[in-house]
């Protein structure tokens, strides 16, 4: 946190995109499995997605299920995770191409140190979007720990067009991995991140 102002050091804590509140699809233990990775700002690992997945699927639900009986939701965030590197590879260079003098003095991400925060945020949009396909939870998200990253982006002066840019791309990146069948189920966990990043600027 070198070089960091004192009201960034006291919103970094606070800054947190999921809130694991009301999540109906899962029992307890699996929301707790959730949090504890939430908390190490990790992906799921293969035996956490094994503990919740049987319990996600015995859980009863009030309404029809919106994800057909053929799509695997737990091989699709493992897919995603095992991928991650590679997808943020690409919207990074959506980035790059969208504003090419980002990285250059005066430009948004520079010096190098600022890029790199922007990639690792890349990885952990992605991140948060596993585990609100793990939970069947479109909204996912922490209104309060989005008001304080909004607040740190405007501390840091991050460049939010080139997030969103970034968003957009991680979206096309993972969909274009995924059979086309999973689209219109997995595009509303993107779009919800997307839109909420939008409501930055």
């Amino acid at each position: 946190m070198n070089g960091l102002s004192d009201r960034a050091k006291q919103l970094i804590p606070q800054a947190r995109i999921v809130s694991f509140m009301g999540w109906s699809a899962l029992t307890p233990e699996g929301v707790a499995h959730l949090q504890t990775a939430d908390d190490a700002r990790q992906y799921l690992t293969d035996e956490t997605l094994a503990a919740i997945a049987p319990k996600a699927r015995q859980k009863p639900s009030k309404q029809p299920s919106k994800q057909p009986p053929e799509i695997d939701t737990i091989a699709i965030v493992k897919q995603l995770r095992d991928q991650a590197a590679d997808i943020v590879d690409e919207a990074r260079a959506d980035v790059l191409q969208a504003f090419p003098g980002i990285l250059e003095p005066g430009g948004g991400l520079y010096p190098t140190l600022r890029a790199d925060a922007c990639w690792r945020d890349f990885w952990h949009f992605l991140r948060c979007i596993t585990y609100g396909i793990t939970g069947q939870n479109r909204h996912y998200t922490s209104p309060p720990g989005l008001a304080a990253m909004k607040q740190l982006y405007q501390e840091l002066q991050v460049p939010l067009p080139a997030m969103i840019v970034g968003l957009k791309g991680i979206k096309q990146a993972s969909l274009q991995r995924l059979p086309a069948n999973t689209h219109p189920i997995l595009a509303p966990y993107f779009d919800h991140l997307i839109e909420q990043m939008i409501l930055f600027v």
